[in-house]
């Protein structure tokens, strides 16, 4: 009596399961060449003014980024590399501005062990009796502000121009990211920063951004410091302290 052809095709079925397996645990593990996240805006900033362009890319190894100017790497006093956390890429500020050196055209280049991909982009200096009836003003920029633990702060921020400018924020010189903490760091409509159930990590120093067609402005930076709560135990023992003063003398 012949075989069933079922039995006969038992260990053909499992090696092509063997080989399917193989392949997508070489695919998940498959290193991958650079690609951009994020890629720097051409700007146009004030003399004395502040510039930042942002990069930020992914792949496997995690590319490195690295700065250049003219084709050549930056290197200067006013030029500062800030890396974000996650290592996913860098900022690049440059401050106070100079016109004319600081205009060119700068790129960032992301690279690992499996290839390289660049992105450029131009800066514009413009002096203050050349700037556009329409350039943001920063009409109130963010102050020093000292909140208790789990409070909302709210860092302010009002600016004008022709057209209306966008309003972001920077925190420590890295953009605030508002879409990652479950709405608890929010830009309100009116520009502001409001921080709910602050913690120590919000501490720092913020810099709110005026952006439009014409040009872009920063304000003023301000630190936001955070402390611990003082227990009403604590208040307490103050407030006893006090009266044995009073009863001494």
């Amino acid at each position: 009596m012949p075989v069933p052809n079922a039995c006969v095709a038992l260990p053909s079925i499992r090696h092509s399961t063997i080989l399917l397996l193989i392949a997508i645990i070489l695919l998940s593990n498959a290193e991958a060449p650079p690609k951009f996240l994020r890629t720097p805006n051409d700007q146009t900033g004030v003399q004395g003014g502040v510039a930042s362009f942002i990069c930020q890319a992914t792949g496997d190894p995690q590319p490195k980024i690295v700065w250049n100017k003219k084709g050549k790497r930056v290197s200067n006093q006013r030029f500062e590399v800030i890396e974000f956390d996650d290592g996913s890429g860098s900022v690049l500020r440059i401050q106070p501005l100079r016109t004319p050196r600081d205009e060119a055209i700068y790129e960032c280049v992301a690279s690992n062990s499996v290839g390289e991909t660049s992105a450029t982009t131009r800066l514009t200096v413009l002096r203050e009796d050349q700037l556009p009836a329409g350039f943001p003003t920063i009409d109130m920029g963010p102050q020093l502000k000292v909140v208790e633990r789990t409070r909302t702060a709210t860092m302010l921020c009002a600016a004008s121009g022709n057209p209306d400018p966008d309003i972001s924020w920077f925190k420590d010189f890295l953009p605030v990211n508002t879409s990652n903490n479950n709405g608890r760091i929010k830009q309100l409509r009116s520009g502001a920063l409001q921080i709910e159930q602050s913690e120590e990590s919000d501490q720092g120093k913020y810099e709110c951004v005026a952006t439009n067609n014409d040009g872009t402005r920063y304000s003023a930076p301000a630190n936001l410091y955070v402390r611990g709560r003082k227990s009403s135990q604590t208040f307490a023992n103050r407030r006893h302290a006090r009266t044995d003063v009073i009863n001494i003398k």
